[in-house]
Formats: structure tokens, C-alpha cells, sequence
């Protein structure tokens, strides 16, 4: 292994622990060995062993718990697309960056190919938010229907499996944009106003004006997680 480079030594580690997992040589939740003791094993470093986990991870065949070490994910189960679990900011923003190209395509289909039976959803969530916007408070969970019902308006299950796939990462970037938005006097007026927008280009079957107002309202909410607030 010495004369390969470090992707090199990353991606024999990753193929080398991704055979052995399918193989059954380790079983559904079982502790694989330290990162130290999985460097000793395969004669490389441990950043190496890192970004082999790393891989492992993304591709939905391992599972981490904090302070426990990483275990073995069951194949086929709870990851239909391999998505693994939001551990870190760089998750949360790599997430953004698929929603803000995925979700305003799937706003234009549904603008286009909505009928009264999937526009309902997309509305029913809307009250829900407008509920709780009068009662200065966020809904995380409405939100999250109100934007797989836009996907599943669509009718590309495509977009809809997607969302349902990264519910849990959502939802974390949801619970930060609540909490950002709460410290601005307007901010929940002014998210449930983006809401509506969106809601209005889909019901009047205006494709490039939602996607367009969802990729506004996808960036704007990324920008109120992250933004750097001045002292």
C-alpha cells in the first residue's frame, strides 16, 4: 500500500470494509473496530481510515453514535438512497446546495402539472403555516409537507422518494431556520409570505415564477442558518 497515493489508500480501505460489510463478515449494528485499531489493520493512517468511514457513511452502509464509534447500518434498510446521517455543518450545507437545485425544478412541474387533488396538500400546509405564523411560533412539520407535497405535485416520484429520504436532514436545517427567523422581529411574516408566493405560482400554473421564487426562498433560507450575525 506504501507506493499508492492517499485517494488511492482512501479508496482501497472504503472498497476493502464495503466488501466485507455486504459479504456478512460484520453483522446489522455491529461496532466496527476503532479508527487506531482499523489503521493498524490496513497499515495506513488514520485520516485515511477517516475518509474511508466518510465514504461508508454517505453510501448509507454505516451509522455512527456519538461517542460510541461507527456500527453497521442493516443493507437495504432506512436508506433507500444512501443517504447517510447529517453529522456536521458541511452536511447541513451540501444538503442546501441538493435542495436549491432539486426543489425548484419540482415547483415548475408541479406549477404545470398540478390538479385540485395535489394542489390541496400544497394548501392544506400553507394554513397550518399561516396558523402558526398569527401565533408567532414555526412549524417545522408543515413546512416539511408543505414542500414534499410541491414535490409530490410534481408527479415525479423522483423528487418526492428524495425528500422523503433526507426528511431527517430537513428537518435539522428547519429546526435552525425557526430559530434564526424568530430573532427577527418580521421573519416569520416574511417566510410565510415566501410560502404563499410559492403556493400562488403553483396554483396559477406559472412554472418559471416558482421555480424561480422557491430557489429564492431555498437560498434566503440557507443565508438566515448561516449568516454571520454582528455583534
Amino acid at each position: 500500500m506504501q507506493t499508492a497515493g492517499r485517494r488511492n489508500l482512501g479508496e482501497i480501505v472504503f472498497d476493502r470494509m464495503q466488501r466485507a460489510i455486504k459479504s456478512g463478515s460484520y453483522a446489522p449494528d455491529e461496532r466496527l473496530p476503532t479508527e487506531h485499531d482499523l489503521a493498524a489493520e490496513f497499515e495506513v493512517s488514520r485520516p485515511i481510515v477517516r475518509e474511508a468511514l466518510q465514504k461508508l457513511r454517505d453510501q448509507g452502509l454505516i451509522y455512527s453514535r456519538r461517542g460510541a464509534g461507527s456500527f453497521v447500518r442493516a443493507i437495504g434498510v432506512k436508506q433507500p438512497l444512501g443517504f447517510g446521517a447529517l453529522e456536521n455543518v458541511a452536511d447541513l450545507m451540501n444538503c442546501y446546495e441538493f435542495r436549491v437545485t432539486m426543489e425548484p425544478e419540482a415547483a415548475a412541474l408541479a406549477a404545470e402539472r398540478h390538479d385540485a387533488a395535489t394542489l390541496a396538500p400544497i394548501s392544506a400546509a400553507l394554513h397550518l403555516m399561516r396558523d402558526a405564523t398569527n401565533r408567532q411560533s414555526h412549524r417545522e412539520d408543515a413546512d416539511f409537507q408543505f414542500h414534499l407535497a410541491i414535490a409530490l405535485g410534481s408527479e415525479n416520484p423522483y423528487f418526492a422518494t428524495s425528500m422523503e429520504a433526507l426528511k431527517d436532514h430537513i428537518a435539522a436545517g428547519m429546526r435552525f431556520h425557526g430559530a434564526s427567523i424568530k430573532r427577527d422581529e418580521s421573519g416569520l411574516s416574511t417566510v410565510f409570505s415566501e410560502h404563499a408566493q410559492i403556493h400562488a405560482a403553483i396554483r396559477d400554473r406559472d412554472s418559471a415564477t416558482a421555480r424561480q421564487l422557491m430557489r429564492e426562498h431555498l437560498i434566503g433560507s440557507r443565508e438566515r442558518v448561516f449568516e454571520k450575525r454582528r455583534p
